[in-house]
């Protein structure tokens, strides 16, 4: 048992659901962004565990009345460091907040970088633009598929993407590709992230697949995740959190293919990891919707998650803490099919949690990062507050 009374710890990241324009919203070109809370005017949610815990409380969410006695403690948080990308919440997440940007390329790359590319992968590319990954494989795919050239294509974050037809550029090829690029951008300038987006399909029917793989750059200083491992806490990352930190601090992880199997691995996890951090990221919220401006398939998977959770819920042990947040938001009403800089909500629910405690807006994710870490007398870490004896 840690001091806190709490063994074990499931934080699950909604990746992509926000609750409201941060201050700085403007700078970013995202004014007016509120995903959780435009999709709620948009679609009569019908998301009742969700309310019951407090979520309404946080974002204004049509429908029905504010729950009057929250079964959970809930709160919304500000994020610290610059951009609105995954890799930078997370991290803040976990109690490393970063002070400058990753770089960013609005225009596309530099010529000479694509030349270079080009020249140690032996093709040539096509793309090199900003876009959304659906609308470039259904432009430039064909034409990938004719003549074998990869699709290179950026977004308003710090990464450099790279779609192939599987039966074009076989999944190990396409990692290789990655592999340079991370050479020569995340280890060369500090890029946030190269990322394999391959597809199947014909064309007019091109989807991506889950062979997705992120190559992250590595954290610029220790996490939570860190502190656990070295601490010999098991750290189990489901989803992509592995590749957001590189890998490091993390014990055991396990890829997914759809926030399903996300929340089947979660209650897999509950069996069979009886003490230490279970993380998770449910990743279609924003690739599959918010990046596609999906309102309708997001409100849907807003309703499915519900209603795993309904069923989560019972599951949890009596020295549990369950916490759910975002990394950033990603608000499908809006013209933009980028990431948008918002708060994210947190909610913390578990038997020993102090029920309806309103933790008000903490102005860093880092606070859900130093809790952990006084939850499992680990740290503290050099970012954030704990709110810990708030809520048990």
């Amino acid at each position: 048992m840690s001091p806190s009374s709490f063994s074990r710890a499931i934080v699950v990241v909604l990746d992509s659901v926000g609750v409201g324009e941060l201050p700085d919203a403007a700078e970013y070109g995202d004014q007016g962004s509120n995903t959780l809370g435009n999709i709620a005017r948009r679609v009569p949610l019908q998301i009742p565990t969700l309310r019951s815990l407090g979520l309404s409380r946080i974002v204004e969410v049509p429908g029905g009345e504010p729950v009057v006695a929250p079964a959970a403690a809930f709160g919304r948080m500000a994020e610290h460091s610059p951009g609105k990308d995954s890799v930078t919440g997370h991290w803040e997440l976990m109690g490393l907040a970063v002070e400058h940007a990753f770089p960013v390329f609005p225009h596309g790359f530099p010529e000479e970088t694509i030349r270079e590319f080009e020249r140690r992968i032996g093709r040539k590319t096509l793309g090199n633009t900003v876009a959304s990954g659906t609308v470039i494989i259904e432009e430039l795919g064909p034409e990938h598929v004719r003549t074998g050239c990869p699709i290179v294509y950026t977004s308003a974050d710090s990464v450099f993407q790279i779609a192939a037809h599987e039966d074009v550029i076989p999944v190990p090829e396409l990692y290789r590709q990655c592999e340079i690029a991370y050479d020569m951008l995340v280890k060369g300038i500090g890029l946030g992230r190269i990322i394999a987006r391959p597809f199947v399909g014909t064309p007019g029917a091109f989807r991506r697949t889950s062979n997705r793989h992120d190559f992250a750059i590595p954290p610029a200083g220790e996490t939570l995740l860190d502190l656990l491992k070295a601490s010999g806490i098991p750290v189990h990352a489901i989803g992509k959190i592995e590749d957001l930190f590189a890998g490091q601090g993390v014990t055991r992880s396990v890829h997914t293919a759809s926030d399903d199997e996300g929340m089947d691995q979660v209650e897999r996890a509950l069996a069979d990891t009886p003490r230490g951090l279970i993380f998770v990221n449910l990743v279609d919220f924003d690739t599959v919707y918010g990046h596609r401006n999906n309102v309708e398939g997001y409100a849907l998977n807003l309703e499915r998650f519900d209603a795993r959770l309904s069923e989560l819920l019972p599951r949890l042990q009596p020295d549990d803490l369950l916490i759910l947040t975002a990394d950033h938001g990603n608000d499908p009403t809006t013209a933009s099919t980028d990431h948008s800089r918002e708060y994210v909500p947190v909610v913390a629910y578990g038997p020993h949690v102090r029920a309806g405690v309103n933790l008000g807006t903490r102005p860093t994710f880092a606070d859900l990062g130093q809790t952990l870490a006084a939850v499992f007398g680990v740290g503290p870490l050099a970012h954030g507050t704990s709110f810990l004896n708030d809520i048990r």
